[in-house]
C-alpha cells in the first residue's frame, strides 16, 4: 500500500490538478472565457476524485471536489457583523441625485465629486470571511448587525473561491485575513431551469430570481445549494473592518484581481455622468443574464466617505437609483392549457396587448391551478402583470374582477392528443401520460434511445427533430418501421448514415426487458426500478396487467411509484403503441441471471459516488451472479457500501450507522473471495442473520 504522506509524486500530482481546476472555474464561472472544453475539465476532475477516493486522507476542506454539499444541519448560528451591514437610501428620480450630490459637493468644497456607478443586483447580500487565505465563514446581511450562518452552503457555489492567492494579497497589501462582501444571485436562465424543474416534480415555484437564490442559500442541506445555478458578484473589501484603499474604484478592482466577480460598474466624474450611466442601462438591462432593478451610486473617495459620515440606517455616501417597475394593468381574455414536454399542463393567461418595459405582452403563464386559485382569477378579470427581464411575464395580482366572469377548468381531454387528463392526490400538475403525445414525442424519442435504454447510437436530437418534424415517426415502435429512402433524404444523413442507423435500431430489439420498462419513460421509474420490475414480472405484458397491491410487492416500490406504473397502463394509446412494438418483434422476457457462486448469498450492497472501473449498473450484476443484491438506500441492515469518487449523502449515513464501508479495490478483493466478509457489529444484522449466510456459504 503506497504511503501518500511520503509519496511526492501522487501530492505534487493533486496540488497540481486542484490548481488548475481552480483556474479553469474561474475561467468559467468568473470571467465567461473558458479555455478548454468540458470534456477536458471533466478529465482533469474525475482524476482528482479518483486519487482523492483512493486516498481519502489527502482530501482537504479547499479541494475542488467538495463544492458537492455535506449532510444537512439542524439549524444556522447566529454570527455578528463588524462593521454592520447597512442597506441604502434610493432615489426614484435624477433631482434626488441631484439633492445627493449638492450635499457631497458641499462637503467636500469641490464643484463635482467623482462617484462610482454600480449596477444593482438582486439578491441575497452575503459576507464572505477568509482567514490566512482560507474560506472560513459566510454569514447573510440578515438584519444588518446580525446574520446567518451558512457557510456550509455558500462553499458550494463555484464563484466563490474556497481560498484566495498568497501572492495576489501580498502584491496588494493583504495578508490573507479580509472580508469581502457581495451578493449571491441567481442568473435568469438557471431561475427558469429551476422553476421548469419545480414544475415537473410537482414543488412550488419561486416568485423571483432574488427569491429563488434567498431560497437556495438559506436552506439546511448544502446539498440543494449545491444542485442550483448561483453566482457571486463582491463590491466591498474589508481587512480588519475596514477597506485598505483609499478609493472606492481601487476596492473593485482588488476583488477582481483576487479572483472574484467584481460588479459591473464605472467611474464616474460629475453626477451627469452617473445619470447617463443609469439611462444607459435601463435600456440595456433587457439583455443581461441577470436581474437589475438600479444602479449604486457611491462616492469614490475614502476620506470624502468619512466626511459624509452615516445614519441611523444608511451611509450619507452612497445611494441607490431605483429603476421604474415593469408593471402594468391589463384584462385576461380567455385562459388555454399548453402541455409540455413532460406532459404536464400550463395554463396560459391570453391578455389584451400592452406595453410594459418596450415589449409588447399578450400572454402570461399562470404555471398551475393553485397559483389561479391563489390569485383568485378568472377570464375577464383585470390584472397587473409584470416582466421581469426575458422571463415570460407574469401576473401579480386581480385588480378588478370582470363583469362576465368565465372560471378556469382544467380540460378532460388533452387539447394536443386527445387522451384523458391524470392528476395525482400529492401532485399539483395535471398530465396527460400518452407517450406518443405530439408535445411530449420528441422528448419521449430522445430518452427511449438513450444509452442506459434503448441504446440506440446515433439517434441524436437533430435526427428526432426530423423525424418528429417531418411526421415519420410517431412513437416509440415508428421507429422500427422506418424507410430506408425516407431517412436517407434527410439533412445530414446519406445512404450510409441511414444504414447504420437502421442497424442500430434493429439490433435494439434484442435489449433485456428492464431496458424496454426504463426507455418507455415512466414517471419515477428509473434504472434500478426498471430492473426490479423486470425480474419480477418478466414480461411487459405482465407489468401491464399489475394493480398497485401487486406492483408494491416488489422491493424498492412504493405507492407514488405503483400509482405512476398503473396510470401509464391505464392510458390506451400506451397500450396500443406496445403492442405495435410487440408486432415489430419486441416483447423481451427476463433472463435469469447466471450465477457464478454463492458466496454473497443474502449480503445487501448499496453503491454511491463514481466508481473507477465499471459503472454501478455492471457492478450490481457482479453482485447478483454471485448470489447478493442491490438495494438503492442505507439502513442499519445493509451490509455493505461500496464508496467510489465523489460519494452521496449515503457514504456519511453509512459511516453513522457502523455499515462496513469498502473501496472498489476491497470490493474486488470481496468478489473474488480475498477479503474476509464483514462480521456482526454496530450497525450490522444480528448474529443468527449472519450466521445463516454464513452457512449458505460454506454449503
Amino acid at each position: 500500500m503506497v504511503k501518500t504522506k511520503n509519496d511526492s509524486k501522487l501530492l505534487e500530482r493533486v496540488a497540481k490538478l486542484r490548481e488548475e481546476i481552480r483556474l479553469h472555474e474561474h475561467r468559467y464561472y468568473v470571467l465567461d472565457r473558458p479555455s478548454i472544453s468540458d470534456a477536458e475539465f471533466d478529465l482533469l476532475m474525475n482524476e482528482l476524485k479518483q486519487l482523492e477516493a483512493k486516498h481519502p486522507e489527502i482530501v482537504t476542506p479547499d479541494s475542488p471536489t467538495q463544492r458537492v454539499g455535506g449532510a444537512a444541519r439542524k439549524g444556522f448560528e447566529t454570527r455578528r457583523h463588524n462593521p454592520p451591514m447597512l442597506s441604502l437610501d434610493n432615489a426614484f428620480s435624477f433631482e434626488e441625485l441631484d439633492r445627493f450630490d449638492r450635499r457631497a459637493r458641499e462637503v467636500s468644497g469641490r464643484q463635482e465629486v467623482e462617484y462610482v456607478a454600480e449596477h444593482k443586483y438582486d439578491g441575497l447580500s452575503m459576507s464572505l470571511h477568509y482567514e490566512k487565505g482560507q474560506l472560513a465563514l459566510g454569514v447573510t446581511r440578515g438584519d444588518g448587525v446580525n446574520g446567518e450562518d451558512v457557510t456550509p452552503n455558500v462553499a458550494t457555489i463555484k464563484a466563490i473561491p474556497h481560498r484566495v492567492d498568497a501572492a495576489k494579497c501580498k502584491r496588494l497589501g493583504l495578508d490573507g485575513d479580509l472580508e469581502v462582501r457581495g451578493e449571491i444571485i441567481m442568473p435568469l436562465k438557471a431561475f427558469a431551469k429551476l422553476n421548469e424543474q419545480q414544475e415537473e416534480i410537482g414543488g412550488k415555484r419561486f416568485a423571483n430570481p432574488r427569491n429563488a437564490a434567498a431560497g437556495s442559500v438559506r436552506v439546511l442541506d448544502p446539498r440543494i445549494t449545491a444542485s442550483r445555478q448561483l453566482d457571486f458578484f463582491g463590491y466591498y473589501l474589508l481587512a480588519g473592518g475596514r477597506t485598505p484603499f483609499t478609493r472606492h474604484s481601487d476596492e473593485l478592482e482588488a476583488i477582481s484581481k483576487l479572483n472574484f466577480n467584481a460588479l459591473q460598474w464605472q467611474r464616474c466624474a460629475s453626477i451627469e455622468e452617473v445619470k447617463e450611466y443609469c439611462r444607459k442601462w435601463e435600456e440595456k438591462r433587457e439583455k443581461l443574464p441577470y436581474e437589475i432593478d438600479g444602479i449604486v451610486i457611491k462616492v469614490n473617495e475614502l476620506w470624502l466617505q468619512q466626511e459624509l459620515g452615516f445614519t441611523s440606517k444608511a451611509p450619507r455616501w452612497a445611494t441607490a437609483y431605483k429603476y421604474p417597475a415593469r408593471q402594468e394593468t391589463t384584462t385576461v381574455r380567455e385562459v388555454i392549457f399548453q402541455v409540455g414536454r413532460t406532459g404536464a399542463l400550463t395554463p396560459v393567461a391570453l391578455l389584451d396587448p400592452v406595453a410594459v418595459g418596450g415589449v409588447t405582452v399578450s400572454r402570461s403563464t399562470l404555471h398551475n391551478m393553485d397559483e389561479i386559485e391563489r390569485l383568485g382569477l378568472a377570464a375577464g378579470d383585470s390584472v397587473l402583470i409584470e416582466r421581469a427581464g426575458e422571463v415570460i411575464p407574469h401576473v401579480v395580482k386581480v385588480v378588478t374582477q370582470g363583469k362576465d366572469r368565465r372560471l378556469v377548468k382544467v380540460p378532460e381531454l388533452c387539447p394536443e392528443c386527445g387522451s384523458h387528463i391524470h392528476k395525482s392526490p400529492d401532485e399539483v400538475a395535471y398530465r396527460c401520460v400518452n407517450a406518443a403525445c405530439p408535445a411530449k414525442r420528441r422528448e419521449s424519442l430522445i430518452h427511449f434511445a438513450s444509452r442506459h435504454a434503448m441504446n440506440i447510437d446515433g439517434l441524436g436530437e437533430k435526427i428526432v427533430d426530423q423525424l418528429v418534424s417531418t411526421e415519420m415517426v410517431r412513437d416509440f415502435a415508428g421507429l422500427y418501421h422506418l424507410d430506408a429512402d425516407k431517412l436517407a433524404a434527410l439533412e445530414r444523413m446519406a445512404e450510409k448514415s441511414a444504414e447504420n442507423l437502421l442497424r442500430e435500431i434493429a439490433a435494439s430489439k434484442f435489449n433485456d426487458l428492464s431496458r424496454l420498462i426504463y426507455a418507455l419513460g415512466i414517471r419515477f421509474v428509473g434504472e434500478r426500478t426498471a430492473q426490479l420490475l423486470g425480474e419480477h414480472f418478466g414480461s411487459i405484458g405482465a407489468l401491464a396487467e399489475a394493480d398497485e397491491q401487486a406492483l408494491t410487492e416488489v422491493a424498492e416500490v412504493g405507492p407514488k411509484v405503483a400509482a405512476s406504473i398503473v396510470e401509464f397502463f391505464s392510458e390506451r394509446a400506451n397500450r396500443k403503441v406496445i403492442e405495435r412494438l410487440r408486432s415489430a418483434g419486441i416483447d423481451p422476457h427476463h433472463a435469469q441471471q447466471e450465477t457464478v457462486s454463492n458466496r454473497l448469498a443474502g449480503e445487501s450492497f448499496v453503491f454511491t459516488g463514481t466508481l473507477a472501473r465499471s459503472s454501478r449498473e455492471q457492478a450490481g450484476e457482479l453482485v447478483g451472479r454471485h448470489g447478493g443484491k442491490v438495494v438503492s438506500s442505507v439502513s442499519k441492515n445493509t451490509d455493505y457500501v461500496v464508496v467510489g469518487a465523489d460519494p452521496g449523502s449515503k457514504y456519511e449515513k453509512a459511516k453513522s450507522l457502523g455499515v462496513r464501508i469498502l473501496t472498489e479495490d476491497e470490493f474486488e478483493a470481496l468478489l473474488e473471495g480475498k477479503l474476509a466478509p464483514a462480521q456482526p457489529g454496530a450497525g450490522e444484522k444480528k448474529p443468527s442473520g449472519r450466521a445463516a449466510k454464513k452457512a449458505r456459504r460454506s454449503a
